[in-house]
Protein backbone atom coordinates (compact mmCIF):
# COMPACT_ATOMS: atom_id res chain seq x y z
CA UNK A 1 0.00 0.00 0.00
CA UNK A 2 1.36 3.70 -0.70
CA UNK A 3 -0.49 6.87 1.23
CA UNK A 4 -0.80 9.77 -1.10
CA UNK A 5 -0.40 13.14 0.48
CA UNK A 6 -1.48 16.36 -1.06
CA UNK A 7 0.54 18.84 0.51
CA UNK A 8 0.74 18.12 3.80
CA UNK A 9 -2.23 16.17 4.28
CA UNK A 10 -3.24 12.69 3.67
CA UNK A 11 -5.45 12.52 0.10
CA UNK A 12 -5.83 8.76 0.03
CA UNK A 13 -4.10 5.45 0.02
CA UNK A 14 -3.86 2.90 -3.06
CA UNK A 15 -3.33 -0.69 -3.58
CA UNK A 16 -1.76 -2.64 -6.33
CA UNK A 17 -5.26 -5.44 -7.18
CA UNK A 18 -4.18 -8.99 -8.50
CA UNK A 19 -4.66 -7.93 -11.75
CA UNK A 20 -2.08 -5.28 -11.72
CA UNK A 21 -4.55 -2.72 -11.44
CA UNK A 22 -4.25 0.22 -9.31
CA UNK A 23 -7.13 1.25 -6.72
CA UNK A 24 -7.39 4.35 -4.71
CA UNK A 25 -9.86 5.53 -2.10
CA UNK A 26 -10.12 8.90 -0.54
CA UNK A 27 -9.38 9.44 3.17
CA UNK A 28 -12.01 10.32 5.28
CA UNK A 29 -10.76 13.67 6.01
CA UNK A 30 -10.13 14.67 2.98
CA UNK A 31 -13.73 13.88 1.62
CA UNK A 32 -14.45 16.62 4.06
CA UNK A 33 -12.32 19.00 2.99
CA UNK A 34 -10.17 18.31 0.29
CA UNK A 35 -11.09 18.70 -3.33
CA UNK A 36 -10.84 15.96 -6.86
CA UNK A 37 -7.34 15.69 -7.59
CA UNK A 38 -8.59 13.91 -10.62
CA UNK A 39 -12.26 15.34 -11.29
CA UNK A 40 -12.88 12.73 -14.34
CA UNK A 41 -11.29 9.70 -13.16
CA UNK A 42 -11.16 9.99 -9.61
CA UNK A 43 -14.47 12.17 -8.34
CA UNK A 44 -14.46 13.03 -4.34
CA UNK A 45 -16.24 10.43 -3.00
CA UNK A 46 -15.91 7.58 -0.99
CA UNK A 47 -15.19 3.81 -1.63
CA UNK A 48 -12.02 2.30 -3.68
CA UNK A 49 -11.88 3.57 -7.10
CA UNK A 50 -9.98 1.12 -10.06
CA UNK A 51 -8.16 2.65 -12.51
CA UNK A 52 -8.42 1.10 -16.32
CA UNK A 53 -5.59 -0.90 -17.81
CA UNK A 54 -4.57 1.99 -20.97
CA UNK A 55 -3.35 4.22 -21.07
CA UNK A 56 -1.45 4.18 -18.52
CA UNK A 57 -0.56 0.15 -17.56
CA UNK A 58 -3.26 0.13 -14.63
CA UNK A 59 -2.39 3.58 -13.31
CA UNK A 60 -4.59 6.27 -12.89
CA UNK A 61 -3.25 9.62 -15.06
CA UNK A 62 -3.04 11.93 -12.05
CA UNK A 63 -0.60 9.25 -10.48
CA UNK A 64 1.26 8.54 -13.37
CA UNK A 65 2.14 12.52 -13.98
CA UNK A 66 3.98 11.73 -11.48
CA UNK A 67 6.33 9.45 -12.48
CA UNK A 68 9.54 10.61 -15.12
CA UNK A 69 9.84 9.84 -18.39
CA UNK A 70 12.02 10.34 -21.40
CA UNK A 71 15.57 11.76 -19.65
CA UNK A 72 14.13 10.64 -16.13
CA UNK A 73 13.26 7.63 -17.11
CA UNK A 74 16.31 6.88 -18.87
CA UNK A 75 18.33 7.70 -15.43
CA UNK A 76 15.67 6.41 -13.17
CA UNK A 77 16.63 2.56 -15.48
CA UNK A 78 20.36 3.71 -15.21
CA UNK A 79 20.70 4.28 -11.44
CA UNK A 80 18.42 0.78 -10.60
CA UNK A 81 20.70 -1.09 -12.78
CA UNK A 82 23.75 0.01 -11.00
CA UNK A 83 23.02 -1.21 -7.59
CA UNK A 84 22.01 -4.52 -9.38
CA UNK A 85 17.51 -3.76 -9.61
CA UNK A 86 15.96 -4.48 -12.95
CA UNK A 87 13.85 -1.86 -14.21
CA UNK A 88 11.36 -4.18 -16.16
CA UNK A 89 11.01 -6.00 -12.07
CA UNK A 90 9.33 -2.73 -10.60
CA UNK A 91 5.57 -2.49 -9.82
CA UNK A 92 3.63 1.32 -10.27
CA UNK A 93 3.55 1.03 -6.54
CA UNK A 94 7.64 0.80 -6.13
CA UNK A 95 8.26 3.73 -9.09
CA UNK A 96 5.90 5.64 -7.40
CA UNK A 97 7.50 4.79 -3.90
CA UNK A 98 11.27 5.60 -5.71
CA UNK A 99 9.26 9.73 -6.87
CA UNK A 100 8.64 9.91 -2.87
CA UNK A 101 8.46 13.81 -2.57
CA UNK A 102 11.01 14.86 -5.32
CA UNK A 103 7.62 15.11 -7.89
CA UNK A 104 6.55 17.85 -9.53
CA UNK A 105 3.29 18.94 -8.44
CA UNK A 106 2.03 18.63 -5.04
CA UNK A 107 1.43 14.93 -4.94
CA UNK A 108 3.91 12.72 -2.63
CA UNK A 109 3.89 9.17 -1.82
CA UNK A 110 4.72 7.44 1.52
CA UNK A 111 6.43 5.30 1.87
CA UNK A 112 9.59 6.90 -0.45
CA UNK A 113 12.70 4.89 -1.43
CA UNK A 114 15.54 5.61 -2.20
CA UNK A 115 18.45 3.94 -4.41
CA UNK A 116 20.86 6.15 -2.81
CA UNK A 117 21.37 9.86 -1.19
CA UNK A 118 23.99 11.45 -3.77
CA UNK A 119 25.18 15.03 -3.16
CA UNK A 120 23.99 17.41 -6.00
CA UNK A 121 25.78 19.17 -8.58
CA UNK A 122 25.86 22.45 -8.78
CA UNK A 123 27.22 24.20 -11.13
CA UNK A 124 25.78 23.99 -15.06
CA UNK A 125 28.63 23.49 -17.06
CA UNK A 126 29.73 20.54 -14.87
CA UNK A 127 25.84 19.48 -15.01
CA UNK A 128 25.62 19.68 -18.84
CA UNK A 129 28.97 17.68 -19.50
CA UNK A 130 27.54 14.70 -17.49
CA UNK A 131 24.72 14.91 -19.41
CA UNK A 132 26.65 14.41 -22.78
CA UNK A 133 28.31 11.63 -21.22
CA UNK A 134 25.45 9.77 -20.47
CA UNK A 135 24.08 10.73 -23.81
CA UNK A 136 26.72 9.23 -25.81
CA UNK A 137 27.38 6.05 -23.58
CA UNK A 138 25.06 3.57 -22.46
CA UNK A 139 27.66 2.44 -19.58
CA UNK A 140 28.49 5.88 -18.47
CA UNK A 141 27.43 6.31 -14.61
CA UNK A 142 29.61 8.38 -12.94
CA UNK A 143 26.86 10.28 -11.95
CA UNK A 144 23.68 9.44 -12.78
CA UNK A 145 22.35 9.43 -9.05
CA UNK A 146 23.09 13.36 -8.97
CA UNK A 147 21.32 13.69 -11.95
CA UNK A 148 18.64 11.62 -11.47
CA UNK A 149 17.70 13.38 -8.16
CA UNK A 150 17.91 16.66 -9.56
CA UNK A 151 15.52 15.66 -12.27
CA UNK A 152 12.71 14.53 -10.19
CA UNK A 153 10.01 13.75 -12.32
CA UNK A 154 10.49 16.59 -15.03
CA UNK A 155 9.05 14.93 -18.04
CA UNK A 156 9.94 15.39 -21.83
CA UNK A 157 13.06 13.87 -24.11
CA UNK A 158 15.40 17.01 -23.03
CA UNK A 159 17.95 16.69 -20.18
CA UNK A 160 16.86 18.99 -17.62
CA UNK A 161 17.65 19.67 -13.60
CA UNK A 162 15.68 21.17 -10.97
CA UNK A 163 17.00 23.76 -9.23
CA UNK A 164 17.26 26.80 -6.66
CA UNK A 165 18.09 30.11 -7.72
CA UNK A 166 18.05 33.33 -5.64
CA UNK A 167 15.24 31.59 -3.13
CA UNK A 168 13.21 30.55 -5.99
CA UNK A 169 12.34 26.94 -7.95
CA UNK A 170 13.80 26.91 -11.39
CA UNK A 171 13.63 23.80 -14.07
CA UNK A 172 16.66 24.36 -16.63
CA UNK A 173 17.39 22.40 -19.66
CA UNK A 174 20.12 21.08 -21.59
CA UNK A 175 20.37 19.91 -25.25
CA UNK A 176 19.87 16.77 -26.30
CA UNK A 177 21.82 14.75 -28.89
CA UNK A 178 19.17 16.09 -31.45
CA UNK A 179 19.18 18.83 -30.52
CA UNK A 180 20.96 22.59 -32.02
CA UNK A 181 23.39 23.31 -29.56
CA UNK A 182 21.59 26.73 -29.40
CA UNK A 183 18.49 25.26 -28.48
CA UNK A 184 18.35 27.28 -24.96
CA UNK A 185 18.79 30.66 -26.92
CA UNK A 186 15.97 29.53 -29.17
CA UNK A 187 13.83 28.34 -26.41
CA UNK A 188 13.96 31.35 -24.39
CA UNK A 189 13.35 33.46 -27.80
CA UNK A 190 9.86 31.89 -28.22
CA UNK A 191 9.02 32.25 -24.51
CA UNK A 192 9.51 36.20 -25.29
CA UNK A 193 7.35 35.73 -28.28
CA UNK A 194 4.46 33.87 -26.49
CA UNK A 195 4.83 36.66 -24.03
CA UNK A 196 4.02 39.31 -26.99
CA UNK A 197 0.99 36.78 -27.85
CA UNK A 198 -0.65 37.37 -24.54
CA UNK A 199 0.05 33.82 -23.84
CA UNK A 200 0.39 33.30 -19.64
CA UNK A 201 4.52 31.93 -19.27
CA UNK A 202 6.56 31.77 -16.08
CA UNK A 203 9.76 33.85 -15.45
CA UNK A 204 12.06 32.39 -18.13
CA UNK A 205 15.46 33.04 -18.07
CA UNK A 206 18.99 32.23 -19.50
CA UNK A 207 21.68 30.35 -16.77
CA UNK A 208 25.18 31.53 -18.29
CA UNK A 209 24.01 32.37 -21.04
CA UNK A 210 22.68 29.56 -22.87
CA UNK A 211 21.16 27.08 -20.63
CA UNK A 212 17.01 27.60 -20.90
CA UNK A 213 15.54 28.34 -17.26
CA UNK A 214 11.75 28.26 -16.96
CA UNK A 215 10.83 29.44 -12.92
CA UNK A 216 8.41 26.68 -11.53
CA UNK A 217 4.67 27.67 -11.67
CA UNK A 218 3.76 24.34 -9.54
CA UNK A 219 5.95 26.06 -6.48
CA UNK A 220 5.30 29.37 -4.17
CA UNK A 221 7.61 29.30 -1.85
CA UNK A 222 7.51 25.93 0.11
CA UNK A 223 3.98 25.84 -0.80
CA UNK A 224 3.51 22.87 -3.47
CA UNK A 225 0.70 23.05 -6.51
CA UNK A 226 -1.39 20.87 -7.25
CA UNK A 227 -1.52 19.93 -11.02
CA UNK A 228 -2.91 17.35 -13.81
CA UNK A 229 -1.62 17.10 -17.37
CA UNK A 230 -4.32 17.20 -19.91
CA UNK A 231 -3.27 13.45 -20.88
CA UNK A 232 -3.43 12.92 -17.09
CA UNK A 233 -7.04 14.53 -16.69
CA UNK A 234 -8.53 12.91 -19.91
CA UNK A 235 -6.29 9.68 -19.70
CA UNK A 236 -5.04 10.37 -22.89
CA UNK A 237 -1.63 8.24 -24.11
CA UNK A 238 0.79 11.41 -24.72
CA UNK A 239 3.08 9.05 -26.47
CA UNK A 240 0.83 8.93 -29.87
CA UNK A 241 -1.79 11.58 -31.43
CA UNK A 242 -4.55 10.65 -29.19
CA UNK A 243 -6.18 14.07 -28.73
CA UNK A 244 -7.91 17.24 -30.90
CA UNK A 245 -7.71 20.95 -29.61
CA UNK A 246 -11.59 20.66 -29.37
CA UNK A 247 -11.70 18.17 -26.72
CA UNK A 248 -9.20 19.74 -24.86
CA UNK A 249 -11.30 22.72 -25.03
CA UNK A 250 -14.30 21.75 -24.06
CA UNK A 251 -12.26 20.12 -21.43
CA UNK A 252 -11.22 23.15 -20.09
CA UNK A 253 -14.62 24.62 -20.07
CA UNK A 254 -15.58 21.58 -18.13
CA UNK A 255 -12.88 21.51 -15.53
CA UNK A 256 -12.67 25.25 -14.88
CA UNK A 257 -16.15 26.79 -16.14
CA UNK A 258 -14.31 29.94 -16.88
CA UNK A 259 -14.29 31.92 -20.57
CA UNK A 260 -10.96 33.44 -19.70
CA UNK A 261 -9.38 29.73 -19.40
CA UNK A 262 -11.08 28.52 -22.42
CA UNK A 263 -9.53 31.48 -24.65
CA UNK A 264 -6.48 30.81 -23.19
CA UNK A 265 -5.91 27.46 -24.01
CA UNK A 266 -7.36 29.23 -27.94
CA UNK A 267 -5.02 31.28 -27.95
CA UNK A 268 -1.80 28.40 -26.84
CA UNK A 269 -3.22 26.51 -29.84
CA UNK A 270 -3.26 29.58 -32.26
CA UNK A 271 0.36 29.80 -30.87
CA UNK A 272 1.57 26.80 -31.76
CA UNK A 273 -0.07 26.35 -35.15
CA UNK A 274 1.30 29.50 -36.35
CA UNK A 275 4.55 28.77 -34.74
CA UNK A 276 4.93 25.16 -35.91
CA UNK A 277 4.98 23.67 -32.33
CA UNK A 278 3.68 19.90 -33.57
CA UNK A 279 4.93 18.54 -30.16
CA UNK A 280 2.14 19.81 -28.64
CA UNK A 281 1.29 16.27 -27.05
CA UNK A 282 -1.39 15.99 -23.95
CA UNK A 283 1.13 16.28 -21.49
CA UNK A 284 2.28 19.61 -22.77
CA UNK A 285 -0.90 20.93 -21.40
CA UNK A 286 -1.40 21.13 -17.31
CA UNK A 287 -4.38 22.45 -15.23
CA UNK A 288 -3.36 24.09 -11.84
CA UNK A 289 -5.66 23.63 -8.50
CA UNK A 290 -5.46 27.02 -6.31
CA UNK A 291 -7.48 28.73 -3.97
CA UNK A 292 -10.13 26.39 -5.04
CA UNK A 293 -10.25 26.87 -8.44
CA UNK A 294 -8.90 24.94 -11.84
CA UNK A 295 -7.05 27.57 -13.98
CA UNK A 296 -5.14 26.52 -17.38
CA UNK A 297 -1.01 26.43 -16.23
CA UNK A 298 1.30 28.64 -17.27
CA UNK A 299 2.30 27.46 -20.69
CA UNK A 300 5.15 25.62 -21.71
CA UNK A 301 7.72 23.77 -23.96
CA UNK A 302 6.71 26.60 -26.82
CA UNK A 303 9.26 26.00 -29.74
CA UNK A 304 8.95 24.62 -33.67
CA UNK A 305 9.42 20.96 -33.61
CA UNK A 306 8.69 18.52 -36.55
CA UNK A 307 6.41 16.06 -34.60
CA UNK A 308 5.02 12.67 -35.82
CA UNK A 309 5.34 12.87 -39.47
CA UNK A 310 5.03 16.69 -40.34
CA UNK A 311 2.16 16.24 -38.24
CA UNK A 312 0.39 17.96 -34.53
CA UNK A 313 0.29 15.79 -31.57
CA UNK A 314 -2.97 17.29 -31.30
CA UNK A 315 -5.05 17.46 -34.30
CA UNK A 316 -6.79 20.79 -34.83
CA UNK A 317 -10.74 19.80 -36.05
CA UNK A 318 -9.54 16.86 -36.97
CA UNK A 319 -6.36 17.92 -38.87
CA UNK A 320 -2.58 17.20 -38.48
CA UNK A 321 -1.75 20.26 -40.50
CA UNK A 322 -3.94 22.56 -39.57
CA UNK A 323 -4.97 26.30 -41.28
CA UNK A 324 -6.64 29.38 -39.92
CA UNK A 325 -10.36 27.85 -41.33
CA UNK A 326 -9.59 24.73 -39.09
CA UNK A 327 -8.47 26.75 -36.24
CA UNK A 328 -11.83 28.22 -36.92
CA UNK A 329 -14.04 25.37 -37.00
CA UNK A 330 -12.22 24.72 -33.03
CA UNK A 331 -13.79 28.01 -32.03
CA UNK A 332 -17.13 26.88 -33.40
CA UNK A 333 -17.39 23.41 -32.08
CA UNK A 334 -16.19 25.01 -28.76
CA UNK A 335 -18.70 27.64 -28.68
CA UNK A 336 -16.29 30.40 -28.94
CA UNK A 337 -17.59 33.42 -31.16
CA UNK A 338 -15.72 33.73 -34.73
CA UNK A 339 -14.90 37.23 -34.43
CA UNK A 340 -13.24 36.86 -31.21
CA UNK A 341 -11.89 33.78 -32.45
CA UNK A 342 -10.44 35.49 -35.40
CA UNK A 343 -9.17 38.43 -33.22
CA UNK A 344 -6.82 35.86 -30.71
CA UNK A 345 -5.63 34.54 -34.13
CA UNK A 346 -4.22 37.94 -35.48
CA UNK A 347 -3.11 39.09 -32.16
CA UNK A 348 -0.97 35.80 -31.95
CA UNK A 349 0.40 36.41 -35.38
CA UNK A 350 1.22 40.19 -35.14
CA UNK A 351 3.36 39.12 -31.94
CA UNK A 352 5.31 36.87 -34.12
Amino acid sequence: MITVKCGSHIAGRMILSPERLMVFEYDANWLKNGFALSPFFLPLKAGAMTARREPFHGNFGVFADSLPDGWGNLLLDRVLRKYGLDPASLTTIQRLSLVGNNGMGALTYEPAFAVSEPQALEDLNEIAAEVEMIMNDQAYMESVDELYRQAGSSAGARPKVLIMHEGEHWLVKFASSMDPDNIGEIEFEYSQRARRAGIEMPETRLFEGKYFGVKRFDREGEERIHMISAAGLLHADFRVPSLDYTELIKATRALTGSVVEVEKMYRLMAFNVLIGNNDDHARNFSFIYKKGEWKCSPAYDLLPSVGMNGEHCTAVAGSGRPDEGDMLRVAAQCSIENVRAKEIIAEVGRSL
